[in-house]
């Protein structure tokens, strides 16, 4: 009996020496990651369990929390990162700027401007004299950061008024969270208020939007999930599992029986009120994620125009040479019934 318990205690000791080893030999996909929960990995990081079938069977993941785009791009081209969601006009500037040549568009983040989700504000205090666009000449907006997603849509509604920056207007550079407090000190004239900024009650109280993004030029693929093609050779099959993961998770935080519980996961993600969240995420109110994981190509390449027509691209970006959506179609078709 008793060599019959050793034999059992060394066969499960092998087993799980084996099992071991072989959670050491999956891949790591090493993510950047931003906002949450929009622009997360798409919502790994969220961590909730029993959704993500694959994670920790073929692919593990290691997460990396950036500020804003450029850091992302400096990293992936470092090698420090294998797949980051970027930004329209940050994934142009990594091929022609930090010359990724081998950097693919592999699926949707989200979307701004779709018909029926949200889009970015351009806000005015309620009390303030300025009714139009026009209304902005010799007064002071901001944006994140010269050259963004968002700072480009600003300048293009500008642009198509016949306003001018330095000429016409001021524009300033602030992060996201202090835009409020500038506008409602009267610091600034105009911000742009993104989610989950735009949700706040006291700004929703002050202040009203003037435009929103996709007044200014459309519908955006705002952010899209980016990863090198080197990276992609080698762990084809480990991406794809991640992406039905992520698909997986899209649905199921996306699904209004679970508002309740998402807004609570959130809320202890990032520290903040309930109330910040509960009105608008993973609702018409939110902005678009794609089921199925698809990015608007279309979209994407209207985004790259402006951004050249805006001087903030050297040259012409084909994005279609820089698309690979089949590792998205085939997570797709793994979570076919």
């Amino acid at each position: 009996m008793n060599i019959a318990k050793r034999l059992l205690g060394i066969a499960l000791g092998m087993a799980l020496g084996a099992s071991a080893a072989q959670a050491d030999d999956i891949p790591t996909i090493r993510i950047a990651w931003g906002g949450v929960p929009s622009g997360a990995a798409p919502l790994a990081v969220l961590e909730k369990p029993g959704i993500a079938l694959n994670e920790g069977k073929t692919y593990k993941l290691q997460f990396t929390h950036f500020g804003s785009s450029p850091p992302m791009i400096t990293a992936v081209s470092t090698g420090d990162v294998d797949m980051a969601g970027l930004a329209y006009s940050s994934f142009a500037l990594a091929v022609e700027n930090a010359k990724l040549d081998d950097l693919r568009v592999i699926a949707d983040v989200f979307q701004d401007g779709v018909e029926g989700y949200y889009s970015t504000q351009f806000m005015v205090l309620n009390d303030s004299p300025i009714k139009t666009v026009e209304d902005l000449k010799g007064k002071i907006v901001t944006s994140n950061a010269a050259g963004s997603a968002v700072d480009m849509a600003l300048r293009q509604m500008l642009t198509k008024h016949g306003l001018k920056d330095k000429r016409d207007y001021t524009l300033v550079e602030s992060a996201f969270p202090n835009m409020k407090s500038q506008l409602l000190n009267h610091k600034v004239d105009l911000i742009s208020a993104t989610l989950p900024f735009a949700a706040d009650a006291q700004l929703k109280a002050s202040a009203r939007t003037l435009f929103t993004q996709k007044d200014a030029i459309g519908r955006s693929q705002m952010i899209a999930m980016t990863v090198r093609e080197s990276f992609l050779k080698k762990n084809h099959a480990a991406v794809v599992d991640f992406l039905a993961d992520s698909l997986r998770e899209l649905k199921w935080y996306a699904d209004p029986a679970h508002h309740e519980e998402v807004v609570k996961a959130v809320t202890e993600f990032t520290k903040t009120s309930p109330e910040l969240w509960d009105s608008y995420i993973f609702t018409k109110g939110d902005v678009y994620h794609d089921e199925k994981g698809l990015p608007d190509l279309d979209a994407f390449q209207r985004n790259i125009d402006t951004q050249l027509e805006l001087g903030f691209l050297p040259k012409p970006l084909d994005i279609k040479k820089y698309t690979d959506l089949s590792l998205v179609q085939e997570a797709v078709r793994q979570l076919a019934p």
